[in-house]
């Protein structure tokens, strides 16, 4: 219940942010209070306490899977500037590339998106926690 706890004030702040209504913002709020002893709730901080436990492990392993994961997503991203060059010279090898590179990632099954998704998240609900208790800077 601790974790929900730290969690708490740091969604509210985050609901205050992004919900400009405040009628909206105040029912968002109301809904967090609502959740907060539900079985909903309970499935999200164990969710929290596992990737909490793996991101303050010592196995650096484990502990650096999450950013080491990002990092290899940010290089593919970045991948799409030399890209533009090459389009520029030769449109066609660039415009091949580009099939084959869409090809193999349509390849990839839809659970591979859902579990990066919730690594993107889990990792960085898991950095504000730590921000929070005052562990990480």
């Amino acid at each position: 219940m601790a974790i929900l706890e730290s969690l708490i004030g740091p969604i509210a702040s985050i609901i205050d942010k992004i919900i400009p209504d405040k009628e909206a913002r105040e029912r968002a709020k109301l809904e967090l209070i609502k959740l907060e002893g539900t079985q909903d709730m309970a499935m999200i901080e164990a969710r929290l306490s596992a990737i909490i436990a793996e991101a303050n492990s010592h196995d650096p392993w484990t502990s650096r899977a999450r950013p080491s994961f990002l990092y290899v997503m940010y290089t593919m991203i970045l991948f799409a500037l030399p890209m533009g060059v090459l389009a520029a010279f030769n449109p066609v090898i660039a415009r091949d590339i580009g099939t084959g590179m869409n090809a193999y990632l349509g390849g990839l099954p839809e659970p591979l998106y859902a579990l990066f998704g919730t690594g993107y998240l889990g990792y960085t609900a898991a950095r504000q926690w730590g921000k929070v208790k005052g562990v990480e800077k």
